[in-house]
């Protein structure tokens, strides 16, 4: 379990009978880091601080850091990596995308407060080493306060992807991290239009900006001539779902659609986190694939006769906007979803998207589906989103932050 998610047992070391942190940078031979001259210097470096790790599910963060490492230096530091008996460093990669990668390893058992201290330690270095003065610093998570709120930035951004706190294992420090960083951030933007109408009201300057698409790379499945391997050999109709298995996926309706319909195939990809995985339900008809690559979705996709959003409603699903909705549209499927808010506004009342949440209606909803096929609006639809213009949007609520700023310094 992540830092950002639990405590940790009271454990007290001093830095000072530690050796001094050291960077590695895995894309040179040693450990000086490597020459940014190609880069702009004239725009700020950007660092995001996050509680994901960039391998582990494509989604928000690379989406649109990928897009700023194309104009400026991008860091990404993720939460810490714990180890026994572990020197304490980091190690920086930069990523073909040409974001650089920050990865901390520390000691085991520490307590919170020498967690903070030696990750603000680490930080420092790592801003000396490279050379990061007065960035943009973009926000995942609300708890990485504890060890940057010392950073002179030129810019705080909140990027507010969930509501964390109402996730399975969630910080009781959460709420009040994000308190404060309501209280720093220059500028907040949410991951959806029902999260933006519960945290409107905590800051002057929020801003929506839902899920989008890069609906080139998923069109390809409409093309795609080769079905995957481990895929092949399940039979048809199949119907696919790919994301993170967790808390707020609706397991019971899953078993009772495989149930009700054994002639159905239900696919799942992608991996399994904070649950137990012997409580996933078993039958000849339900199929977990794992773990895929973002390059490899659209051919999985290619194959699926439906395409589905079987998420429980809860606390932990009550503002999320799933980045899957668009991306299934795009690759030619029909959808199916329970009533999530962000997804019945606007696909289901356009009705791009089919909503039912008992297992019957939504066995209804699914050869409803499979007869209609996916709306001829989809298309249209979709034209008007984009990750691109997001990110080109999200700058220039980032630039007006920083042309403000300037303009109150000269008074």
């Amino acid at each position: 379990m992540s830092l950002f998610n639990r405590g940790l047992n009271g454990y007290s070391r001093s830095i000072g009978n530690n050796r001094k942190p050291f960077i590695k940078a895995s894309t040179s031979e040693s450990q000086t880091p490597p020459d940014f001259g190609s880069m702009d210097s004239a725009l700020p470096d950007l660092v995001c601080l996050s509680h994901l790790r960039w391998d582990f599910v494509y989604q928000r963060p690379q989406h649109l850091l990928t897009r700023c490492a194309k104009h400026r230096r991008t860091f990404f530091i993720e939460e810490p990596k714990f180890e026994s008996d572990a020197a304490w460093r980091l190690e920086v990669t930069q990523r073909d995308c040409g974001v650089w990668i920050v990865v901390p390893y520390l000691p085991s058992g520490m307590s919170q407060e020498m967690t903070a201290t030696m990750m603000q330690t680490l930080i420092d270095e790592l801003f000396t080493d490279y050379s990061i003065a007065k960035p943009i610093l973009w926000y995942y998570t609300p708890i990485a306060l504890s060890f940057t709120n010392h950073i002179d930035s030129l810019c705080i951004v909140y990027d507010c992807m969930d509501e964390l706190s109402a996730f399975k294992g969630a910080s009781k420090a959460l709420k009040d991290w994000e308190t404060e960083l309501f209280k720093r951030a220059d500028v907040v933007f949410t991951g959806g239009q029902s999260l933006y109408e519960a945290k409107q009201h905590q800051h002057p300057n929020v801003h929506a900006f839902s899920s989008s698409i890069d609906v080139a790379h998923f069109a390809q499945a409409k093309s795609i001539a080769v079905d995957p391997q481990d895929q092949a050999c399940i039979a048809h109709p199949r119907l696919g779902f790919y994301g993170v298995i967790d808390e707020r996926m609706n397991l019971e309706l899953v078993d009772r659609i495989a149930q009700a319909r054994p002639d159905w195939q239900l696919v799942l990809i992608g991996p399994v986190v904070k649950i137990d995985p012997g409580s996933l339900p078993r039958r000849p008809n339900i199929h977990y694939l794992g773990s895929k690559s973002y390059q490899e979705l659209p051919h999985y996709l290619a194959y699926w006769d439906v395409a589905l959003l079987p998420f429980a409603l809860n606390e932990s699903t009550r503002f999320i906007s799933p980045t899957k909705t668009p991306e299934y549209l795009a690759a030619g499927k029909p959808v199916v979803s329970t009533s999530i808010r962000d997804v019945v506004r606007p696909y289901g009342e356009l009705g791009l998207v089919h909503i039912a949440d008992r297992a019957e209606e939504f066995i209804e909803q699914v050869e409803l589906a499979m007869q209609q096929g996916q709306s001829e609006r989809v298309e249209d639809f979709l034209a008007q989103m984009s990750w691109d213009q997001t990110w080109e949007a999200m700058m220039q609520q980032i630039d007006a932050v920083i042309l403000n700023s300037r303009r109150t310094s000269n008074v």
